[in-house]
């Protein structure tokens, strides 16, 4: 009877039914394997997560890589205009190597840090 009480005591202060294994070992197994359970599927998820962050931050470099490359091919059509003095093309090539520049920067520094 007062081991009875005492386990009574202890389920109303813990808010468990299964506080040990003495308590239902079947039971305490289940709950054990769920919390295994659960522990992976959070881990799962937070993988999952870094998998799409890691993703979208590629993404973001490689449109930014697009829209210079992009610039870079507009500028070398205005190079081929026979009416560009050689100012304009010295101007042309000094914004075709920023471009390229600015391509090697975001390609060697975007990393994701998760």
């Amino acid at each position: 009877s007062q081991s009875a009480l005492g386990t009574a005591i202890e389920r109303l202060s813990s808010g468990l039914r299964i506080n040990s294994a003495k308590d239902d070992a079947a039971g305490q197994a289940i709950a054990n394997r769920f919390t295994a359970n659960i522990k992976g599927l959070t881990q799962a998820s937070r993988n999952a997560n870094d998998g799409i962050s890691i993703a979208q931050t590629t993404e973001g470099a490689l449109n930014e890589i697009n829209n210079n490359l992009q610039r870079v091919r507009e500028l070398a059509v205005q190079s081929a205009n026979s009416t560009n003095s050689q100012s304009d093309l010295d101007s042309i090539q000094a914004e075709i190597t920023q471009r390229l520049n600015e391509i090697d920067r975001v390609s060697g520094q975007t990393q994701f840090n998760g």
